[in-house]
């Protein structure tokens, strides 16, 4: 009987869980109901994935009203994937959240910050799983205000500054993206994807149609930190609590171009979005040029957490780039790397949020030396680099002979050659963390270290195991993705 209700579930779990952490007005009690939540919603994640895979698509009617009446949650291999990525980040980083929140946030605001926590959680859930485009806006809505609030709880005054311009900017990305489906909903006269998707086919050169697909592509832009809508994203990943920005990195960018493929190729088709391929080569050229130009910013920063984030938008450069290809191998790269480029980001940020629980910063100054006093989490930091640069033996590796091997198949060596390049930037920003980290020493007259606690170590390497593991055995990842890419690509044949 519960087996049939899991879509639902899957939304339900974390947002009953945001009132009972308002409830529990203690910081260690909500975190082990945001720890539940977390863990409850990648179980169930994993369970629709392995039903997805067995059997199909699933549909599920909220309230029994049947679609396009009512409000549908449907599954397919690609937001099945989507879901355990979010998920298993999250579960990550609820589980490392309790040490590192109670020194980074108030006491009396704990409580505060797990019901935002869970309530992000419910956002990036709720827009993976829903066939319905307002319902998309609904929870877009949700996990933003759960974000902004999240970033401003940080004790940095310039936490607040940081998620004042995330709100006014994401607040923008919404309207364009609200406005698009305001335009679909006026031509066609439904919300359900599906069902739209088959009545914009007749209209699809029509100005109202057109001018959503716009609104839409834009607002998702914004959403995603599409270069060169990226503003947002260094201020908010460096000033937000540790914690908030390993959760960040790991999930909400990813869902945001989850939304991207949705809409792009599934309601809209790729027949209608890439006649004449112009968007397509629009975003390539995005797409290089971030991964050139945040990889060349990366290398200039003092502070590791900005450093990381110029790097998150460079890493997204490669997800667009592999879908602008059009072609089963380019979209494959771009849907797995959101997997490894989770799994890597996400143990960046909590590496240094460890860190950062130590010693109170991540200037690239203050971690001078802090190799030798905090080894496991330092070396656990360079693994997780070794897959950001593409490294074999890891999942970004994986990523980029993918990729690369698409490039080629097309004849675009050039490109490929850039994405090399982007690899060897990479290169040398992750050096600037380690060349501080075990080659200088520490200042003088600072406090003698401690490795981090267990309870953050173990989410840390788990990460870090799964981006080995998953670089040596490719047939989940890469196959699912796979599936996955020729699922969005089949209307191109």
């Amino acid at each position: 009987m519960i087996a049939a209700h899991l879509p639902a579930l899957q939304v339900v779990g974390p947002l009953l869980a945001a009132p009972l952490c308002l409830l529990a007005r203690r910081g260690g009690l909500a975190w082990v109901l945001a720890l539940v939540a977390s863990w409850a919603a990648f179980a169930t994640a994993v369970v629709l994935m392995l039903r997805v895979t067995a059997g199909g698509s699933i549909s599920y009617a909220l309230g029994g009203w049947l679609a396009p009446w009512g409000i549908e949650y449907r599954l397919d291999t690609v937001n099945a994937f989507v879901l355990v990525i979010v998920s298993a980040i999250a579960a990550m980083v609820a589980l490392f959240a309790r040490q590192s929140v109670a020194r980074e946030i108030e006491p009396d605001r704990q409580h505060l910050f797990y019901a935002a926590f869970v309530l992000v959680l419910t956002g990036l859930l709720g827009m993976t799983i829903t066939g319905d485009a307002f319902n998309v806006f609904v929870f877009l809505e949700i996990s933003s205000l759960a974000t902004y609030t999240l970033i401003s709880l940080g004790r940095d005054r310039r936490a607040l500054l940081a998620a004042y311009r995330y709100l006014v900017l994401g607040t923008i990305g919404a309207t364009f993206f609200l406005i698009g489906v305001g335009l679909l909903y006026m031509v066609t006269g439904s919300l359900n994807m599906a069902d739209m998707a088959e009545r914009i086919r007749p209209i699809s050169d029509t100005r109202p149609v057109l001018a959503a697909f716009a609104f839409i592509v834009v607002g998702l832009g914004l959403k995603l930190a599409l270069f060169p809508l990226h503003i947002w994203l260094p201020n908010a990943y460096a000033y937000a609590p540790s914690v908030v920005t390993a959760l960040l990195a790991g999930t909400a960018t990813k869902v945001a171009v989850y939304l991207l493929l949705r809409f792009v190729f599934t309601l809209f088709g790729p027949t209608f979005a890439f006649a004449g391929e112009p968007l397509a080569m629009l975003l390539m050229a995005l797409a290089l040029v971030a991964i050139l130009s945040t990889s060349v910013s990366a290398i200039f920063q003092q502070d590791a957490k900005r450093l990381l984030a110029y790097s998150s938008i460079a890493q997204i450069g490669y997800i667009v780039l592999g879908v602008s290809l059009l072609s089963l191998a380019g979209m494959t790269a771009g849907i797995v790397h959101l997997f490894n480029h989770a799994l890597t980001k996400a143990a960046l940020f909590l590496a240094l949020g460890a860190v950062f629980y130590r010693i109170g910063s991540a200037r690239l100054d203050d971690l001078a030396g802090i190799g030798r006093q905090m080894p496991l989490t330092m070396f656990a930091f360079v693994i997780a680099g070794f897959s950001l640069i593409g490294v074999p033996l890891t999942v970004g590796f994986v990523s980029k002979w993918t990729l690369i091997s698409a490039l080629f198949a097309k004849g675009w060596w050039p490109l490929a050659v850039l994405v090399l390049l982007g690899s060897l930037l990479a290169v040398i920003y992750i050096w600037r963390v380690v060349e501080a980290a075990y080659f200088r020493p520490r200042p003088e007259g600072a406090e003698a270290v401690q490795e981090a606690p267990l309870g953050m170590l173990l989410p840390l390497w788990l990460l870090v195991a799964a981006s080995v593991y998953f670089g040596l055995d490719t047939s989940l990842t890469l196959g699912t993705a796979e599936r996955a890419a020729a699922l969005l690509l089949g209307a191109l044949g």
